[in-house]
């Protein structure tokens, strides 16, 4: 995710105490000019840091790695776990946009969800790690034991180690992977349509009413109709509970989470011609090749993508 904030600072003025981040910063200078001072993490800790910053004072720091001056145009980043502090100076104010990512991004974050669905796994496929412990562990293990040279405090550590290191065949990386895709996906705002691609799809038909009603206008697909996903990175495939579920952003509200996330079933003989849709953008793909068993497995799934405002044809459909 991103996210992003405009500052308007006063002249001769600091709109922050120095303090360092938990994302990704760009910053843009939007209009005047500001000074920024940047300042190397000062302990690994806070390398890539986890967490956002206290306030720090001038005595808390030492030499800037950067001091510049930003002036429209200039484009400053620095990483998680950098000190920066910025003013205006000399009469002229300052107004930047800072575009901030990778929150909570991390290999940790990633293996902070793998983890405990790993352990859970592993009790349940594989009977060592229900076995029960040494019933005199206490005896040798714990702080206080640290520094013994007990022959059975080396084998439980040993056992330990052996456990941990099996704990990755057991490692739902793939499910994890597309729970935060889906988190993602359902983040995302909707997608803003180029000219074309609104011409090519759903959002560019007509609205025909009748009795007060919307009436289809008659778009139909053929085997021979070339389409494409209506942009990348706009839906994603998941498998939950021995389902798939094709979870998009077309219908995404631009108030954060004012929807629940918006999911198509796709049945298992659609998966492969889902797969491919999904790869081979920006390439067209012809309906009667897509990997079915049948004529209307293709059209069924074609048309449901087309009609939910998914796909693009590569000519406008002819209306009835």
């Amino acid at each position: 995710m991103a996210g992003s904030n405009v500052y308007l600072t006063p002249p001769n003025s600091q709109g922050f105490a120095p303090h360092y981040d938990d994302i990704e910063a760009f910053v843009l200078q939007l209009e005047g000019r500001k000074l920024w001072r940047v300042y190397r993490p000062r302990v690994p800790a806070e390398e890539l840091a986890l967490t956002s910053s206290p306030n720090f004072s001038q005595d808390d720091l030492g030499e800037p790695v950067l001091q510049t001056v930003l002036e429209p145009g200039d484009l400053l980043y620095f990483p998680r776990g950098f000190i920066h502090q910025a003013e205006c100076q000399d009469g002229v104010h300052s107004l930047h946009l800072t575009l901030s990512t990778y929150q909570r991004n991390s290999w940790g974050d990633f293996l902070e969800a793998v983890l405990p669905l790993a352990m859970q796994a592993a009790m349940e496929e594989n009977v060592e790690f229900r076995r029960g412990l040494p019933r005199d562990f206490m005896d040798y293990m714990g702080a206080q034991h640290s520094d013994s040279k007990d022959p059975r405090r080396t084998a439980f550590m040993e056992k330990v180690r052996v456990l941990v290191a099996r704990l990755g065949h057991f490692a739902p990386v793939d499910a994890v992977a597309d729970q935060r895709a889906k988190d993602f996906i359902h983040d995302s705002l909707p997608p803003v349509l180029t000219d074309r691609e609104r011409a090519l799809s759903v959002h560019g038909l007509p609205i025909r009413w009748e009795a007060g009603e919307p009436v289809n206008v008659g778009a139909q697909l053929t085997t021979e109709t070339e389409v494409h996903m209506l942009q990348d990175g706009i839906a994603r495939l998941v498998g939950e509970g021995g389902q798939l579920f094709l979870y998009y952003t077309v219908e995404n509200s631009r108030v954060y989470h004012l929807e629940e996330p918006k999911c198509l079933e796709i049945y298992p003989q659609q998966a492969d011609a889902m797969e491919l849709l999904l790869r081979s953008y920006p390439e067209f793909v012809r309906v009667g090749d897509l990997p079915c068993d049948s004529v209307e497995d293709q059209l069924s799934l074609a048309t449901m993508l087309y009609d939910k405002g998914l796909l693009l044809t590569k000519v406008p459909l002819a209306l009835n």
